[in-house]
């Protein structure tokens, strides 16, 4: 059965309106979608398709758009749609546009130029070659631009992954165990979970296993006082209190309100009672200050690029530029050094990102350690048997798509060295002038 032709016209409308990069893809597209109501689910499914398609492929399709006629933004949006549905599914097309689209069609992407296949802005494209070589760099760009699965954590606090399994073959959903994270489950087709009675009770989250993997590298245990930096939606906050079990004191500090107002009816679907979801004006509030060499373990998933996300963002690498990269670096160092204060001496503090930059990751760790002589790196070989995962690594966490079929993240692990008794005592005491309050833990969760 063939499309509507007012498919064409709203693809063409809502492309024209993401191509100007000026916020995310997802956000645009479901505005669009509310403001056009009479768009049925499955037109709807089609006009996303075509457009994320076009996002991940755009060097190739803008490319073939420079022949044939018509706007050129109308021949973006027949290409994406083509490639969604194929041209015999597409109504209201001219024979010239049928004829033109079924000779783009039968084009061998094979043969394309190296850096077209790659689909990457030219900026990008040249880190990831001069960084993984040219192989490498291919078979990373290829997978960044293949659509991912759909991965789930087990809240352990609820339920067990066998059960869960069990539970969703009756819905008939097919989940296999992640190869890596003990409480994840992938499922290669996308069916909508939302109303699933597992994912109402919270005994199923949405989230990559490789995000699943940077909680277990927390180590967060039993009693202990822990921080997830940079919560947003507080994905990895409920895996932490999970891994908790429900115990102890876990503080979701961000910047937005509105991403931490997300947290609430997942916090409350989960079943966690120990998060405490506070927001801080920036890095340097006095709500972290109270709590300096307070914690146990600190998460920072620091504010990045986003590039390792790409299977799921590709309008990111569009809308991301290398000045902004450094404005982000700048953020990273700063963030870190700030978290870093809350560590208690023989503690652990995590930083990651889901990029895949260097100047993201170790350049900002190296930087740090440098400045930090009571910090020290903990491979993440050794914190990864701690926790039973198998999956080699270094010295540090780096995950990529084409290797781990994750999305592409980076972690390291850093410890702060344990001081003489004289020296914490020292030190607490000056927090202590420093800060009035008696109540470390009340005055931090009031906000």
């Amino acid at each position: 059965m063939r499309l509507p032709p007012a498919i064409l016209v709203n693809t063409e409308e809502v492309l024209r309106e993401i191509l100007r990069f000026t916020g995310p893809a997802d956000g645009t597209l479901s505005r669009y979608f509310r403001d056009h109501p009479r768009l049925g689910s499955r037109e709807r499914g089609v006009v996303a398709e075509a457009i994320y398609g076009l996002l991940r492929n755009k060097s190739v399709y803008t490319n073939f758009s420079e022949s044939g006629i018509g706007s050129p933004m109308r021949r973006l949006a027949l290409l994406g749609l083509a490639d969604a549905v194929g041209v015999d599914a597409l109504g209201g097309l001219t024979e010239d546009e049928t004829a033109w689209l079924q000779r783009v069609m039968e084009i061998d992407r094979a043969y394309l130029p190296l850096a077209m296949k790659a689909n990457m802005p030219a900026w990008l494209w040249e880190k990831m070659l001069a960084r993984f070589g040219e192989e490498d760099a291919l078979k990373l760009a290829v997978s960044l631009n293949t659509p991912a699965p759909l991965d789930l954590r087990v809240n352990t606090i609820k339920g067990d992954r066998e059960t869960v399994i069990a539970t969703l073959a009756q819905a008939p959903i097919i989940a296999e165990p992640t190869p890596y994270s003990a409480t994840g489950l992938r499922i290669k087709k996308k069916p909508s979970i939302q109303n699933l009675p597992l994912f109402k009770d919270g005994t199923i989250e949405v989230q990559d296993e490789g995000s699943q993997l940077l909680a277990q590298l927390v180590g967060a245990k039993r009693g202990e006082m822990v921080a997830d930096f940079c919560a947003g939606a507080g994905g990895k906050t409920l895996a932490l209190g999970a891994l908790m079990r429900n115990t102890g004191r876990l503080y979701a500090f961000d910047i937005s309100e509105k991403r931490l107002a997300k947290l609430k009816p997942r916090m409350a679907r989960s079943g966690l009672s120990n998060v405490h979801a506070v927001v801080i004006a920036h890095e340097k509030d006095a709500k972290i200050k109270r709590l300096a060499g307070k914690l146990d373990r600190v998460l920072v998933d620091a504010p990045c690029s986003g590039l390792g996300t790409l299977r799921r963002n590709p309008d990111v690498k569009w809308r991301q530029n290398q000045e902004g990269v450094q404005e982000l670096n700048v953020k990273q160092a700063s963030i870190l050094s700030s978290a870093a204060r809350m560590v208690k001496a023989g503690g652990r503090l995590v930083y990651a990102t889901c990029s895949i930059l260097d100047e993201e990751n170790e350049d900002i760790v190296k930087a740090f350690l440098a400045e930090h002589a009571d910090f020290t790196l903990v491979p993440a070989s050794q914190v990864l048997a701690e926790q039973k995962v198998e999956l080699e690594m270094g010295d540090y966490l780096k995950l990529y798509p084409h290797i781990h079929q994750t999305d592409g993240f980076f972690a390291a692990i850093l410890e702060r060295n344990k001081k003489p008794a004289k020296e914490v005592a020292a030190q607490e005491d000056a927090d202590t002038t420093a800060e009035t309050d008696t109540s470390v833990e009340t005055a931090a969760v009031a906000e």
